[in-house]
């Protein structure tokens, strides 16, 4: 019988209409076993719930035209008057309402908080990955903003509101705000001793005026933003001062981390959009940045014109104390963003593979596909049980356990090198395992491997989360002790874990010219971290191949080199998508 040319056979069905929590395996026991047993049952059922409207086809028709249509800079209104607006395409809008009446923003002083919130922001950039940052962003201010409680009080229940307002007015009118950041200006980058912006003290107490420019500002539609600037006084007192953000930013939960009192010159403010009175403030949106991905999301340059209104955050000088609580939080959402991707990726490979037959039969049974899926999936389980294990940090921490608190500030910046570093990677092999189809827009990967790099940029690049490794190492031990007693808790269960350990130790051992083979070892310490938690809990078939790869040694450059003994099928059943 004759087929028309156009019947379509062979082809994988969409991934839409399934619970994306629920199915997604590592994730859903993640949750489980680090929730409190009082909180996960109404908490699994909210996950669900989000996970069933992540995983429609109207959210991901959002995510697409999110993206399909880019965010415009309106700088004038039709009259010639400075307005300074971005306009986003109304399925922005939709994902961030959605997001933030999810509880996205509402993690801070809740039992169990931040593992939920982890896992919603997880679920959330799947779909799509711009509408995190300003998500991010806001949660992570409140630490910021606690260093001025009478700030804290004001704006705190506006960070964590469910109701998402996308209007400007004066902040403390709406129900909802988002926040933004600004520390970066073009002649430093990471090494925010260079920045040159201005505060001058205005008579009330507390505010100033800046000028100057910030080379990258994050969200820029946002109510408000903190930003780093400098003071006459904390300058001069701090004349040469040895602190810069982004290496030492990483700090836990309350804000540890290097540098005393004074010694950055630096002071944190906090900027709104809308003034009191109802008008706007000076904050000129110069250009939107121009980027490989997160075409969503707006980054701009802004400049401060002598005029802008500014609220001081916490003690002058200080500033570097008063926002690495901040730059913390945002760290471990670039991990969570990142084990996101992964998970997508590898869903739609699976995905793909379970329903395509080539050389008679489904590609997923081939013995080779097998493995490079198998592989992959590791990856991805590994990325979702490290950030859900710091969620749960963060949460024994802001309860009073300084030994999280003090694994925080270790773990952070090894999970942040090492989890943004394999998303590249693990996208690449996911797409080409959908062959052409995986290189065409529609199908999604391209979207996801152009979002791939972007956390392992954001919020301190490589060699400056290596780098703050190897400060915490140096100064604080009891940070190195708190990670040593984390995956000293899997001893014995696996002989491959206990060699890693003992290598560890030995590189630990001799810090001899370290900073040269800093990233070196900071990948050895977050695939022993890893593995001791996959050991622990992760099934058998699991835990068994992590540690025979990345571990054991036998591991090939590429993925899909798995030693062909382990049970690779158990390991690719464990990520399939569908429920």
């Amino acid at each position: 019988m004759a087929t028309g040319t156009h019947t379509v056979t062979n082809q994988a069905p969409p991934l839409v209409g399934y619970d994306m929590f629920s199915s997604d395996r590592a994730l859903a026991e993640a949750v489980e076993r680090h929730l409190p047993p009082e909180v996960y049952e109404e908490a699994a059922k909210e996950l669900a719930g989000f996970g069933v409207s992540t995983g429609s086809s109207q959210a991901q028709e959002w995510g697409r035209l999110a993206n399909e249509f880019p965010p415009r800079l309106r700088t004038h209104d039709r009259y010639g008057n400075r307005i300074d607006e971005v306009e986003f395409h109304p399925s922005w809008h939709r994902l961030l309402g959605r997001a933030v009446g999810a509880g996205l923003t509402d993690a801070w002083g809740r039992p169990g908080g931040h593992v939920k919130r982890a896992a919603l922001f997880l679920l959330a950039s799947q779909v799509e990955a711009g509408h995190g940052c300003p998500l991010s962003m806001t949660h992570a201010a409140v630490p910021a903003l606690r260093a001025d409680p009478e700030l804290a009080a004001a704006w705190e229940p506006l960070l964590a509101s469910r109701v998402y307002e996308q209007d400007l007015r004066p902040p403390l009118e709406k129900a909802g705000v988002l926040l933004g950041m600004g520390m970066t200006e073009k002649q430093g980058g990471s090494d925010v001793r260079a920045n040159a912006t201005r505060a001058e003290p205005l008579a009330e107490d507390g505010a100033y005026v800046l000028t100057g420019h910030k080379w990258f500002c994050s969200a820029p539609m946002s109510d408000g933003f903190l930003v780093l600037a400098r003071t006459a006084r904390s300058a001069s007192a701090s004349a040469g001062g040895s602190t810069s953000a982004a290496g030492s930013a990483s700090g836990s939960a309350s804000g540890s981390g290097s540098g005393s009192a004074g010694e950055d010159g630096l002071t944190c403010f906090l900027v709104p959009r809308v003034l009191p009175d109802g008008s706007r403030n000076a904050f000129a949106i110069q250009r939107l940045k121009d980027k490989l991905g997160n075409r969503s999301n707006a980054s701009a340059e802004v400049e401060f014109d002598g005029s802008t209104w500014a609220r001081r955050v916490g003690e002058e000088g200080r500033g570097v104390r008063t926002i690495i609580g901040m730059v913390a939080a945002t760290r471990l959402d670039c991990v969570l963003g990142s084990a996101a991707l992964m998970r997508q990726a590898v869903a739609q490979a699976v995905h793909h593979a379970s329903y395509r037959s080539a050389f008679g039969g489904p590609l997923v049974d081939k013995p080779l596909m097998r493995n490079v899926l198998a592989d992959l999936a590791l990856e991805s389980e590994a990325a979702t049980a490290l950030g859900l294990r710091l969620a749960a940090a963060y949460d024994a921490a802001e309860a009073g356990s300084e030994e999280e608190r003090a694994l925080l500030r270790i773990a952070v910046p090894v999970a942040k090198y090492w989890v943004t570093k394999r998303c590249t990677p693990v996208v690449a092999e996911a797409l080409e395992c959908l062959g052409g189809n995986g290189y065409v827009e529609e199908s999604g990967l391209p979207r996801l491997l152009r979002e791939s790099p972007l956390n392992s940029v954001w919020e301190g690049a490589g060699n400056v989360q290596a780098l703050d490794v190897l400060r915490a190492l140096r100064r604080e031990p009891e940070a190195l002790n708190a990670f040593l007693v984390e995956v000293g808790r899997a001893r014995g269960a696996d002989h491959r874990l206990d060699r890693a350990i003992r290598e560890m130790l030995a590189e630990l051992a001799d810090l001899d010219g370290i900073e040269a083979r800093a990233r070196r070892l900071v990948e050895r310490m977050a695939r022993v971290l890893q593995g001791a938690l996959l050991v622990r809990w992760a099934p058998p078939a699991v835990a068994d191949a992590f540690a025979a790869s990345r571990l054991g040694g036998d591991w090939g450059a590429a993925f899909g080199t798995l030693p062909h003994t382990l049970d690779l099928a158990a390991v690719v059943e464990r990520a399939r998508p569908e429920a």
